[in-house]
């Protein structure tokens, strides 16, 4: 607590100057609303924010626990082959050039209104701050620890489960960090193009009401669903990486 408490302060101060500055200019509650108009209409729409908020977390979790897998997949197999990695790699930097923003609509047109096309966003924004993590992770491990393991005569797979890997884990985290922030933002932009719940539906139904209140109600949901996610990471990088945190 300690060491966010700076942090906590400062955030505290702007929202009291915030708090300040609408009331004293007299912004219109439809521009800007005051924090405590944000807050009031987290407490009264809260069942309502509950409910969207609980398919905007199960298209998020859903989508970053594949994008995990995928990412794991491909990295093991680019770690094992540099053959692999020499084709793939280029090709999946080449993917982060289109806009996801460009993408989504398209599939909203092949796989419809369902939850799949808000999944396949989620892995897709996830998916190269896991992979790119994971690759770089494997390629800057301790080469004296491969060549030794080697030297004793480990096949490359013992090379990788016992000296790549674990090396390799703090790098594995720092991605999964990036996209646990990112998934909640992903399940958002694909709610935006099309969805009947969820809090991108939510936002898009307030913003054209005018509610704006009731828009920065979401968007601090929205937040804390990302700080959530990230301190989930967070912990478990803890338990799985005792040693890298002792350092």
């Amino acid at each position: 607590m300690r060491k966010f408490l700076p942090s906590l302060m400062f955030f505290i101060l702007l929202l009291i100057i915030w708090e300040w500055a609408v009331r004293y200019f007299e912004i219109k509650e439809y521009i800007l609303p005051s924090p405590s108009a944000v807050g009031s209409s987290l407490i009264n729409k809260r069942v309502l924010l509950w409910d969207h908020g609980l398919q905007t977390i199960y298209e998020a979790v859903l989508g970053f626990l594949l994008a995990i897998g995928a990412g794991l997949f491909l990295s093991v197999a680019m770690g094992l082959s540099p053959g692999v990695k020499r084709t793939i790699y280029p090709l999946m930097v080449v993917s982060q050039t289109i806009p996801i923003v460009a993408l989504a609509p398209l599939f909203i047109i092949w796989f419809g209104y369902v939850m799949m096309p808000k999944v396949v966003t989620v892995i897709l924004i996830c998916f190269f701050p896991i992979t790119l993590s994971l690759v770089e992770g494997l390629s800057t491990v301790d080469e004296d620890m491969v060549k030794l393991l080697t030297a004793m005569g480990a096949s490359p797979w013992q090379v990788f489960r016992k000296v790549k890997f674990p090396g390799a884990m703090p790098s594995f985290f720092a991605g999964l960090k990036i996209s646990a922030t990112y998934s909640v933002m992903g399940a958002i932009i694909g709610e935006w193009l099309g969805a009947s719940k969820g809090l991108g539906i939510y936002m898009t139904r307030s913003m054209k009401s005018f509610l704006t209140d009731q828009l920065f109600a979401a968007i601090a949901v929205v937040s804390i669903l990302s700080l959530l996610f990230f301190a989930v990471v967070e912990i478990t990088g803890r338990m799985v990486m005792p040693w890298y945190y002792q350092k």
